[in-house]
């Protein structure tokens, strides 16, 4: 397990950049998660910069220009291994899960590949890779299921599906991505979240979307949208499924702090939906309203996210 420094004196962090924006289909939500964590790095006398890899890089990262990086992008080119393969490459820290972590958690399709492997608990499912594949779906699952793209996150390019006759524009819609597909059967038990920092697990989470779908517009901006935190479950079974989280993390190489979603089935039992390496830092984000829970504001849980970079980067330098 990673241990990271405690930092009690803001010079001791030097200049850093906040990477928001982005080019991914999560640019909105990253400017917003990265203004976030900008205003409260300052708050906290940090010397802190917006940058925003949409105008270039690595041009501004370059030349001693930054001491470290808080990552605040979401989706590709920000989530999936490849600003942490630059970052490791140019020698600077950055917060968060090194290339391995990164790259396989934003894949769900490896990711439950992965898990199935590791015996750990993820919904059945079917690799569509065209509609030659469409009936394994209905014989092999059931209806309804989940039409996702495999990389994406935020629930973009979701579609619920009731029945055989609607897996052609669920497929065409996730396809659309640009994005390898499956199908996942339906769960319609509780939805929960698992934050992580500094390889602990915090108060869990329950999800109760209004319409019925954790959807975009729920996960963001929907106020029909209810948390329940503390999450309603006995002690010894929020624990038990903590501890789970914590497993399914380190299994996909993730570290620093995260996100793990997972559903409990009719039996109550925990299914893992995937895994989160640059979560949401916004107003309706989760990671904070469990450091909440637990006692930590917003301006400290990202200070305490910034303690990672601290460690160690990817590829082992020290940083």
């Amino acid at each position: 397990m990673t241990a990271y420094p405690t930092v009690t004196d803001a010079a001791d962090f030097g200049r850093v950049a906040v990477l928001l924006g982005g080019t991914s289909a999560e640019r909105e939500i990253s400017l917003m998660s990265g203004q976030a964590v900008l205003d409260a790095l300052l708050e906290r006398g940090v010397d802190a910069v917006a940058v925003d890899p949409a105008d270039g890089l690595p041009g501004p990262l370059a030349a001693g220009a930054c001491d470290r990086v808080w990552i605040a992008l979401h989706g590709r080119g920000g989530e999936d291994g490849t600003i942490q393969g630059l970052l490791s490459l140019l020698g600077i820290p950055y917060t968060g899960s090194g290339v391995l972590g990164c790259a396989l958690a934003m894949d769900k399709l490896r990711t439950k590949r992965l898990l199935a492997g590791c015996r750990l608990p993820t919904p059945d499912f079917v690799d569509l890779r065209g509609p030659a594949d469409f009936e394994s779906v209905g014989e092999q699952l059931g209806f309804p299921v989940m039409v996702k793209p495999a990389d994406e996150g935020s629930s973009i390019g979701l579609t619920r599906v009731e029945d055989a006759v609607g897996l052609p524009s669920a497929y065409a819609a996730a396809a659309a991505c640009q994005s390898p597909v499956f199908a996942e059967r339906w769960v319609a038990g509780g939805e929960y979240t698992a934050a992580i920092l500094h390889e602990q697990v915090l108060p869990l989470i329950r999800i109760d979307a209004g319409s019925g779908f954790y959807d975009y517009d729920a996960k963001y901006f929907s106020n029909a949208t209810r948390y329940l935190c503390p999450c309603g479950l006995p002690p010894a079974e929020e624990g038990e499924y903590g501890k789970l989280a914590l497993e399914v993390f380190r299994a996909v190489g993730a570290s620093g702090w995260g996100r793990v979603d997972f559903m409990l089935d009719d039996n109550g039992a925990p299914l893992i939906l995937e895994v989160n390496t640059v979560p949401g830092m916004t107003g309706h984000s989760l990671v904070p309203m469990a450091a909440a829970q637990a006692g930590t504001d917003f301006a400290t849980l990202v200070w305490r996210i910034l303690e990672t970079s601290c460690g160690e980067v990817a590829g082992g330098t020290p940083a």
